[in-house]
This record gives C-alpha cells, sequence and structure tokens, in this order.
C-alpha cells in the first residue's frame, strides 16, 4: 500500500484544519450571538416588570380601576412583541395582551402588591422570540457561508504554498533523475535547496562519493581480473600451439606440461581466491573456536615460511600473547599473507615482528618489517582486490594481489578490521579481532 502524494496529504490536513478552526470560531460566535440576544430578552422582560409594577402602584392613585387597561396599552404601545396577562387573587383574568396564536415563549411570572386589592396581582409577561430566531438562522447560514468559504481560500491558499514548498523535491528529483554511471561524478546541487534539505543533500552525496569509489574500484578490479587471467591463458594457449606445430620429444612435452600445470595452478589459486572473496562479501562468518595460544599459531605459520625467509636473509620474532575464539585455519592463512607480504618487501638481513597484543575488547596481531615506506595515500587501499603499490606490478607472476584483501575478509568474518602504518623506515600491516584474553607478554627485545 503506497503513502500518496505528499502534497495532497499536506494540503488535506491543511484544508481539515482550517475547517475544524473557522467551524470553532463561527460556532463560538454563534454561541455568543444566541447568549447576547437571551440576556437581552431577560433584560427586557425585567425593564417591563420594573413598569408594570411602576404602573399599578401609580393607576390605583391617580386612576379609576376601569382606566387600567388602557394605560396597560398604552404602555405596551410600541412592543408588539410583548404579551402581558394580569389575575386577580381569585383567578380572575384583569388584563390580557397574549402572543399571537401558535408562538410560544417562557413566561417570565411575577406578583405585584396593589393598594386596595385583596390580594396581589400576578403579572405573566412573554417576549415573542421569532425576531431573535430568525436572526440567529440568517446569522448560522452567514456562519456557515463564512467556515466553508474561508475554508475553500485556506485550502487553495495552502495547496499553493504547499506545491512552491515542495518543488525544491522536484528540483531533487530531476537532478537525480540524470545521474547514471557515466555521471558519477557529478553532485546535487544544493545552494538554492532550503537548510531543512541540506542533510539529505549532504548525505546523497556522500553516498555517490562511495557509490563512485564502488563503481570505479569494480572498474579497477575487472582490468585486474583480466590482467591476471590473461597472461597464464597467454602462456597456455602460446605453449600448446606451438606443441602441436613441433613434434618434440617426450622430455620436452613433460616440461611443457609442466609449465602448463604451473600456469593452470596458479588460475585455480586465483579462483579460489576470489570464490573466498565473494563468499566472504557475501557474509560468511567464522567458525571460531577457544585458542589457548595465538603465538603457538603463528609460531606454526612462521615455520611454514622457514625457508622464504632464510633465502631473504630474514629472522621471526613472536612478541605477545593471547587467548582468543578464533576459526584457526582462517587465522593462520591471514597470518601466511601477513608473514608473506613482509618477506617480499622487508630488508634483507632484518628481523620481522609478529607482535600480538590483547586490546579492551579486541585483539591487535600486526606484522612489524623494515623496508620501504608505503606513500600515505596507498595505506587506505592496501586491502584493496589486486591493489599493488607498486605499478611496474613486480612478482605479478607469483604474486596475484589478494593476500591482503583476503586478511581484510578474514578480519570482517572475525568482527574485526585492518590496520595500517608506515613510517620511519617501517611498515606494520596486521588485523584486530572481537575479544581478547592476555596469557603472558614477551617483548623479546622488539623495537617500539
Amino acid at each position: 500500500m503506497t503513502a500518496g502524494s505528499l502534497g495532497a496529504r499536506l494540503s488535506l490536513w491543511l484544508a481539515l484544519q482550517s475547517l475544524a478552526g473557522l467551524g470553532l470560531v463561527c460556532g463560538a460566535l454563534y454561541l455568543a450571538l444566541d447568549w447576547t440576544l437571551a440576556q437581552r430578552r431577560h433584560e427586557t422582560l425585567a425593564q417591563k416588570e420594573t413598569a408594570v409594577r411602576e404602573l399599578l402602584a401609580e393607576g390605583r392613585a391617580d386612576h379609576q380601576p376601569e382606566d387600567l387597561p388602557h394605560l396597560l396599552e398604552d404602555m405596551l404601545a410600541g412592543h408588539g412583541d410583548l404579551a402581558l396577562r394580569l389575575a386577580d387573587g381569585t383567578g380572575r383574568t384583569v388584563f390580557a395582551r397574549p402572543l399571537p396564536a401558535g408562538v410560544d415563549a417562557p413566561a417570565h411570572r411575577f406578583a405585584v402588591t396593589v393598594e386596595g386589592w385583596a390580594a396581589p396581582v400576578e403579572a405573566t409577561l412573554q417576549l415573542d422570540p421569532r425576531a431573535d430566531a430568525a436572526l440567529l438562522r440568517r446569522m448560522a447560514g452567514l456562519l456557515l457561508a463564512a467556515a466553508l468559504g474561508g475554508t475553500a481560500v485556506v485550502s487553495l491558499g495552502g495547496w499553493l504554498l504547499v506545491r512552491l514548498g515542495l518543488a525544491p523535491l522536484r528540483q531533487l528529483a530531476a537532478q537525480t533523475g540524470r545521474l547514471d554511471a557515466d555521471t558519477l561524478a557529478r553532485r546535487l546541487d544544493g545552494r538554492a535547496q532550503p537548510a531543512e534539505l541540506q542533510p539529505l543533500i549532504a548525505q546523497f552525496n556522500a553516498l555517490l562519493d562511495r557509490l563512485a569509489a564502488a563503481y570505479a574500484q569494480m572498474e579497477a578490479f575487472n582490468a585486474d581480473v583480466a590482467h591476471e587471467l590473461n597472461t597464464p591463458l597467454a602462456t597456455l594457449i602460446s605453449g600448446s600451439e606451438l606443441a602441436l606445430r613441433q613434434a618434440g620429444s617426450t622430455a620436452e612435452l613433460q616440461d611443457l606440461l609442466g609449465s602448463h600445470l604451473e600456469e593452470l595452478d596458479r588460475l585455480a589459486r586465483i579462483v579460489a581466491d576470489m570464490l573466498f572473496l565473494s563468499r566472504a562479501h557475501r557474509g560468511a562468518q567464522a567458525r571460531c573456536a577457544e585458542v589457548a595460544s595465538l603465538a603457538a599459531l603463528a609460531a606454526e605459520v612462521a615455520e611454514f615460511h622457514e625457508a622464504a625467509l632464510q633465502q631473504a636473509a630474514l629472522v621471526v620474532r613472536i612478541a605477545g600473547d593471547a587467548a582468543a575464539a578464533v576459526d584457526a585455519g582462517l587465522l593462520q592463512r591471514a597470518l601466511s599473507n601477513l608473514l608473506g607480504n613482509a618477506t617480499r618487501h622487508a630488508t634483507p638481513g632484518s628481523t620481522v615482528w609478529l607482535r600480538i597484543a590483547a586490546q579492551p575488547g579486541r585483539t591487535e596481531i600486526v606484522v612489524d618489517n623494515a623496508g620501504p615506506a608505503i606513500a600515505p595515500e596507498h595505506l587506505p587501499r592496501l586491502f584493496d582486490r589486486f591493489f599493488r603499490a607498486d605499478p611496474a606490478r613486480s612478482q605479478a607472476d607469483q604474486h596475484h594481489g589478494l593476500g591482503l584483501a583476503i586478511v581484510a575478509a578474514i578480519a570482517r568474518m572475525h568482527g574485526g578490521g585492518t590496520l595500517a602504518t608506515s613510517d620511519a623506515g617501517r611498515t606494520r600491516i596486521g588485523l584486530w579481532l572481537r575479544g581478547a584474553q592476555m596469557t603472558q607478554t614477551s617483548s623479546n627485545g622488539a623495537p617500539s
């Protein structure tokens, strides 16, 4: 179910609020007028009561009893909406001026003591309400028309204001509609946009920055994959063509097949590493188990690299230890990639330090080696797939540039991340994992 148009909803709410507000105002005016008319009728009856009392008191002194009706008629002259009835103590009607037939009005009764009469005179006053009722009806119609008309005017104005207020959103929608894969360098222009939209524009532009970087990385990745696969495939194809054209000896064919096997092994390793990175990218998690000594696990990796280290005239030292819940196989693979990377780039005759340190809530494992510094702009990209800081792609035939990317993937599979610094002639590359328990620390004269 869609949420509908934002402009339509805002316009509808403005119309309803306008109708409710004007309805309350007009209702209050109607009630105020009704109360005012009721008060005026009450005051009129009170005034006429006073006049009747005075007339009865004066009439008995200055006039004959038979003159009383004429005096009362004179008093009521010009007041056709008033009705008066006088009754003596026996209930006999002395004077009566009723309302028109069919008119009902509240009765205002009071007693008047008249000198010479045996009992007080009971007087009843009534005021014809038809004029006030007609005024209220006319006023109700006018107020209803005013409420509806005012609501229509306010709603139209509100619709125009909402349309004008949403114009920046339509402009942003038009700008985003012009973006595609070929224009990822373009950004939303928020200079003419209101302050409320600036955070959205900033976040969207930041998203475009990330998308552009990811797209560029994907393009570079595709180029790197093509480059890495092209060399062994070209070797296999050319070697096979040569073997088919020339009938060589069994030894030559064996050498050729051995060369092909090496290239196929390289292809297989590239494909296997790419499949591993793909699984890690899709959210694969490490199968962790408690490892009592990460230093012992690191020593096994160092022993595996012993021949390569001796050939490079390097010595490995392990500093520190910790216990952690890790996937031992994956962590050994990550450490093997880190040591292999250090072996290729460390200064011959130097010491490679493998440091294990337990920090609050995490374990850090860093390979520290002496060697050429890595440019600061390259450090954030060290763990990208197929990235090489060396533009000449030295040793590309043995190393296809996925080692550190696999280290980053293994760190993420353990809920951790990567570390990389290079300064003062030393490069430190490693990873950190969640959770740690320090078991022992051994500096072994390690440099700081």
